[in-house]
């Protein structure tokens, strides 16, 4: 579905779904997983398994350490950040950060509030490894190294690119491993703010600040232009 303005069912794109019951999904081969999060958008893990096979034959190996995650799954890893039970930058923010605003602005980093992941989508893939410094070791660079000369070849972008690089200003900090496929993800993109919206950013702790910190511009289109 390119451009078409087609409508796409609030479900896909708030991740209220079961994967394993939906036509729409297919599992990632085993070969190419690091992780517990094996389900993906079907069209999606068919590029993500063309551009590792391609990157395997010249010898770089590229794993998905995390995939498809639903509503409830973004639910937990949100509120045991929210409540304290996950550490956030060596604190427990319902310690540290008492106002609502401020303590979901700092779980904004680098987490997505439930509703709003583009992990919900099934578009999404984190490659090879989640922790920045992965990236600045030698075989880190080198992956992240064939995944800007090539993925975009098979559809793929990397949506969290440096801020301020290329005319991205708000949004999560730059992920290295976070890739998108673009074909069926920009066109999400487009129909999130129409076809979910506000109304749907609900049901889990914190969720009533979202639109003081205007979440859906500043994150949910806070992403790489070349993405859109």
């Amino acid at each position: 579905a390119k451009s078409s303005g087609a409508h796409v069912a609030v479900k896909y794109l708030i991740g209220d779904i079961d994967p394993a019951k939906d036509p729409m999904f297919a599992k990632i081969p085993e070969k190419y997983l690091g992780g517990s999060r094996v389900w993906g958008h079907k069209d999606a893990v068919a590029a993500f398994v063309r551009m590792a096979e391609d990157a395997e034959a010249n010898g770089y190996k590229l794993k998905a350490v995390s995939a498809f995650r639903s509503f409830s799954d973004q639910k937990q890893i949100w509120e045991d950040k929210w409540n304290g039970k996950t550490i956030v930058g060596g604190k427990k923010l319902n310690v540290s950060t008492p106002d609502p605003k401020a303590r979901a602005l700092k779980i904004l980093e680098f987490s997505s509030m439930p509703a709003t992941s583009r992990h919900h989508w099934g578009t999404d893939f984190d490659i090879n490894s989640v922790s920045p410094a992965y990236f600045n070791t030698k075989d880190g660079k080198r992956i992240y190294d064939w995944l800007t000369q090539h993925a975009p070849q098979y559809g793929f972008c990397q949506v969290y690119s440096p801020k301020g690089a290329g005319g991205r200003a708000t949004g999560y900090e730059e992920e290295k491993w976070h890739w998108s496929y673009k074909p069926i993800a920009a066109e999400y993109l487009k129909r999130w703010p129409q076809d979910a919206g506000y109304t749907h950013i609900t049901g889990f702790l914190g969720s009533e600040t979202a639109r003081d910190i205007d979440t859906i511009p500043k994150y949910i289109e806070g992403v790489n232009p070349a993405c859109k």
